[in-house]
């Protein structure tokens, strides 16, 4: 195989990937059709979602709003990390990750992670490995506020 071969393969192999995975970090109020759309294929007989919603407290303290903040370009390269990584190690179609950025009120959504797979249980598996993931090694950080002040938490990577 000639070096412009591989390349070519290399090429295919990751545009073939993007196609199955969408991901966005936007300001913008999140869609879950969107994502189910993204992800939705006649050959799968599953898909998972997970919609993650601003909750009003945190360890009994009231929260009155969440505040989110990322490294844009970093943030994107690892959630695209996360995304063919779970493409890889489980048996799914496709994987969308979006997140929000901005100041979100009690009840907005600020993450979704959907995925399609044929089978229920590998979308269940992927979409939980994919908001673990993203929870542990995406530079997004969040700021509750309360009445009395306010708190960034979730500091990493």
């Amino acid at each position: 195989m000639k070096l412009e071969d591989k390349n070519t393969n290399l090429f295919s192999y990751f545009c073939g990937t993007m196609k199955r995975i969408s991901i966005k970090i936007v300001s913008e109020k999140l869609e879950v059709s969107e994502c189910r759309n993204f992800v939705a294929e006649p050959s799968c007989g599953g898909i998972s979602i997970f919609i993650g919603t601003v909750r009003n407290d945190t360890e009994g303290k009231e929260v009155y709003r969440l505040a989110f903040s990322s490294y844009k370009p970093m943030a994107i390269k690892e959630m695209e990390k996360i995304a063919t990584l779970a493409l890889e190690k489980f048996p799914i179609y496709k994987i969308a990750m979006h997140h929000a950025e901005g100041v979100l009120e009690i009840g907005a959504v600020p993450v979704i992670i959907a995925v399609s797979s044929k089978h229920r249980k590998a979308a269940f598996e992927a979409c939980e490995f994919a908001i673990d993931a993203l929870k542990q090694t995406v530079p997004i950080w969040k700021k509750e506020y309360f009445s009395d002040g306010q708190v960034w938490v979730n500091a990493h990577p």
